[in-house]
Parts: C-alpha cells; sequence; structure tokens
C-alpha cells in the first residue's frame, strides 16, 4: 500500500528546513546502512551531530506525526528519528529493502513502514525518482515539496539516479502495532468508509456496524 500525503510542511517551513541544510554537515550515507544495502548506496546524510537535527526533527517530525492520514496509514507504534538525505549529480540508491531491525541497541523497532518526504521542488533536480516495486508493478514517485509517501519497509525500491541539481528528503521509520501489511491495508481503507461515515451519517446503524468491525479488527491484529 503507497499513501500519498499532500502539504505536510508549509513553504515557511521547508524555507528554513532548506536554510538549515544548505549551511549543514554530510556525511557519506553508506556510514548508517546495513551490509547489503551499503553496496548500492550513494547519497549523503545530515550528519549525526549536526546542532540543527533536534530543531529539523521538531519541524518535519511534528507536523508528519500529527497528520490524520499518516497515522491512520501508519497505525505507529515506535517512530524512529528521520534521516535527512542528499543525493547530487550522480548519486543514486540501488534496490534495496530497509533494514529489519533498525536503532540503537537500547531502542530497537522492527521496521514496519517507511516515509519519505520530500524537501525541495522536483523541478530543482531530474532523475531522482523513488521507484517503489509493487505487485501492480513498479510505481515512480516525485512529489512536490512538503508532500509525503508512505510504503512498507519490505518493499523493494530504489532512487534513480539524479542526472542534473539536488535531490533532498527526509527518510524515517515506523514500528507499527499492525505488523503486517496486508492487514494494514485492509484497516485503512475500512478507516477511510468508516469517518466518511461518521461524518456524514453517524446515526446509521451502518455506521456503527463498520465502527465494530473496524475497532474489533484492530484488537484482534494489534500488537502493542
Amino acid at each position: 500500500m503507497l499513501v500519498t500525503i499532500p502539504e505536510v510542511l508549509d513553504q515557511q517551513r521547508l524555507d528554513y528546513i532548506r536554510s538549515v541544510l544548505d549551511n549543514a554537515r554530510f556525511a557519506d550515507g553508506k556510514l548508517s546502512a546495513g551490509m547489503a544495502a551499503r553496496r548500492v548506496k550513494q547519497n549523503e546524510e545530515l550528519a549525526a551531530d549536526a546542532q540543527q537535527l533536534e530543531q529539523l526533527n521538531n519541524l518535519v517530525m511534528g507536523n508528519l506525526v500529527k497528520h490524520p492520514l499518516y497515522q491512520s496509514a501508519a497505525l505507529p507504534a515506535k517512530i524512529a528519528a528521520p534521516y535527512y538525505a542528499r543525493y547530487q549529480s550522480g548519486m543514486a540508491y540501488g534496490d534495496h529493502v530497509d533494514d529489519a531491525v533498525m536503532g540503537p541497541a537500547q531502542g530497537r523497532y522492527r521496521s514496519d513502514v517507511s516515509t519519505t518526504v520530500f524537501l525541495n521542488r522536483p523541478d530543482e533536480y531530474d532523475g531522482g525518482e523513488l521507484v517503489i516495486r509493487t505487485s501492480f508493478g513498479e510505481q515512480t514517485i516525485k512529489l512536490p515539496a512538503g508532500h509525503a509517501v508512505v510504503y512498507p519497509s519490505s518493499s523493494v525500491h530504489h532512487v534513480n539516479e539524479v542526472t542534473r541539481g539536488t535531490r533532498l528528503a527526509a527518510v524515517t521509520w515506523a514500528q507499527s502495532m499492525i505488523r503486517d501489511p496486508a492487514q494494514r491495508e485492509l484497516l485503512y481503507g475500512l478507516n477511510q468508509a468508516r469517518e466518511s461515515l461518521l461524518q456524514q451519517r453517524p446515526d446509521d446503524d451502518e455506521t456503527r456496524q463498520v465502527d465494530i468491525a473496524y475497532s474489533n479488527l484492530f484488537r484482534m491484529w494489534a500488537e502493542i
């Protein structure tokens, strides 16, 4: 399941984030990759000791985690601080799946849901599309600045080579209360119908039945 979330960040926040990243120190992205991903990863990431990291995280994650579409799609139990990735001309990230378990020893989490937040305009760079392999074929994603896409961490995906300009993105992961991606997708669709019914026909029997079904399926499948 791929879910696009529009306008996670407004222009004022994007301008500030861009000003910070333009003057920040970046390191080789391979330093944060697992053994398999390291072979195909060619990008740069904001240095972990960067002074501005906490403020950036508050801006990016503060808006993302409060967004109702993100909550409905990811159903997060644990959410990781993002990496800020920079792809300059000639850089790419080949086919890979995200590491199954991430985080420091005292704060491990399972990566169920990946999220990419696009931080600069698509006309600022050529290439750099996020390509995700799904049961319906490859999906190519290049969103406006401030938009995000949510997808299963188990999906094979890659970032096409940037051939002009610079691509900036924040990438984060979540351990979901619903481990199985098919179950998450079912709950997401059911919740969309449920919320529509609650808004339009809150007193109908059908609305109550859908609400009960959603709640009890969630209860049946949730891991917390």
